[in-house]
């Protein structure tokens, strides 16, 4: 998320990363842009209540190769 200038928090003591929807994205749309991108799945922040929207949770519960893989697929997704 570094390298895209997107703002985070989360991932060092905690599998789950929270971040700012880029380029004004609403949560779910936000949700939609990465299902159909790049075919990573997350969690909208407005699931968690008004406060949330505008953020997405996402989580690196799975293997290390599926999470470099998600990422990888993310960061290409936003470069363009």
């Amino acid at each position: 998320m570094d390298s895209l200038g997107i703002r985070y928090t989360g991932g060092k003591n905690s599998p789950y990363i929270w971040l700012k929807c880029p380029d004004g994205f609403k949560s779910w749309e936000f949700f939609d842009y990465l299902l159909n991108g790049a075919q990573v799945v997350g969690t909208p922040g407005a699931g968690f209540g008004r406060n949330g929207e505008g953020f997405f949770r996402l989580t690196a519960f799975g293997s290390e190769e599926t999470t470099r893989e998600a990422v990888s697929r993310i960061e290409n997704l936003l470069k363009k």
